[in-house]
């Protein structure tokens, strides 16, 4: 059941955002925050690229969530801690920002989750539609 290859298109959301990718990060922190969620980390790919004379789009990853909704589903589905915490792609496809993230249905899919856990995961897209409008 092992695969190598990327979830299919169809697994990822992605909408546009109006301002720039340090901006939408920027705000997209201050959502989770306020949220009473925690942001892990923020990964700059572009940056890292920089520092090593390479030259990557404007490419930004946001890593959050709560343990308060992540600890019961990793509890039900030990190999949903792959995919948790969530994750956010912010980046610049050819001058418009992005966001993207797996679709958390598809997650629940995956992970055979109930209802009731799925929905922990739903947040995602509320906070991105907040974020995109």
């Amino acid at each position: 059941m092992s695969s190598d290859l990327p979830p299919p298109e169809s697994e990822v959301i992605s909408k546009l955002s109006p301002a720039s990718v340090t901006d939408t990060v920027n705000q997209l922190i201050g959502l989770v925050e306020g949220h009473g969620m925690k942001v892990f980390v923020v990964i700059d790919h572009s940056g890292e690229a920089e520092q090593v004379d390479l030259a990557l789009r404007n490419t930004k990853v946001v890593i959050f969530g709560s343990p308060t909704a992540g600890t019961p589903v990793m509890q039900a589905a030990p190999l949903s801690a792959l995919d948790l915490p969530l994750k956010v792609l912010v980046w610049d496809d050819d001058g418009q920002t992005t966001v993207s993230y797996l679709d958390p249905e598809a997650l629940a899919r995956r992970h055979h989750l109930s209802a009731d856990l799925a929905s922990r995961l739903a947040g995602i897209g509320p906070l991105t539609d907040t974020l995109t409008t």
